[in-house]
């Protein structure tokens, strides 16, 4: 499979010849969508806790007598009809981790870059540097393009003018090709990739 290669200014400059084993995989959503789920419950903290009616202070004593006042029968000010009484069901700290071994978390990004590639959704640049990190440059690049929806923007090594000066932009995430993840290729409508961000993910998803 070939693809085109693009400069920052968005004229072809030549061609890229792609890995099959990772960039023309077969549609699995049922995959992608289990590697989706397991990701974003991997990113809940879990930390959330309040208290129960057992574990708020004071309340020991019953507040009035059962009997003969007229008013509703009490046996805590910590019950949680009162205020400043405990929580029923209170949340309490836990872990909502979700395992996916390596061969199936592997095989869902595949066939969700390959969908990219077969929807023309992935764009490949020569390389993409900036004279400076500033926001401007990093938007003339996407106009360049046509880029006005959700992109993702993968590159290797050291980016961290790359990411400053897309930190600004609305709807643009700028990752490394070590970090890049199902999550992100699907959330995104538009992959702009470097040769060298391609060559890395070839190296780590080959078959």
């Amino acid at each position: 499979m070939q693809v085109k290669v693009y400069n920052t200014k968005a004229s072809e400059v030549g061609q890229l010849n792609l890995d099959d084993s990772v960039f023309k995989c077969e549609y699995n959503e049922p995959l992608i969508h289990q590697a989706i789920v397991a990701y974003q419950a991997n990113q809940r903290q879990g930390t959330k806790s309040t208290l129960t009616r057992t574990e708020v202070r004071g309340g020991g004593i019953k507040p009035w007598r059962q009997k003969g006042t007229g008013r509703a029968r009490q046996g805590s000010i910590r019950a949680p009809q009162w205020i400043k009484g405990g929580v029923v069901f209170a949340p309490k700290p836990r872990d909502f981790s979700k395992k996916l071994n390596k061969k199936m978390k592997a095989q869902a990004f595949r066939s969700a870059i390959s969908y990219k590639v077969a929807n023309n959704e992935l764009f490949v640049l020569d390389e993409l540097t900036l004279e400076a990190p500033k926001t401007k440059l990093m938007a003339e690049i996407l106009k360049n393009f046509k880029l006005d929806k959700r992109t993702l923007v993968i590159v290797t090594g050291e980016a961290t003018g790359i990411v400053r000066a897309g930190a600004n932009i609305e709807k643009l995430t700028v990752t490394d090709a070590d970090l890049a993840n199902v999550y992100q290729l699907v959330s995104n409508v538009a992959i702009v990739a470097t040769k060298d961000a391609i060559k890395k993910i070839e190296e780590a998803y080959s078959l």
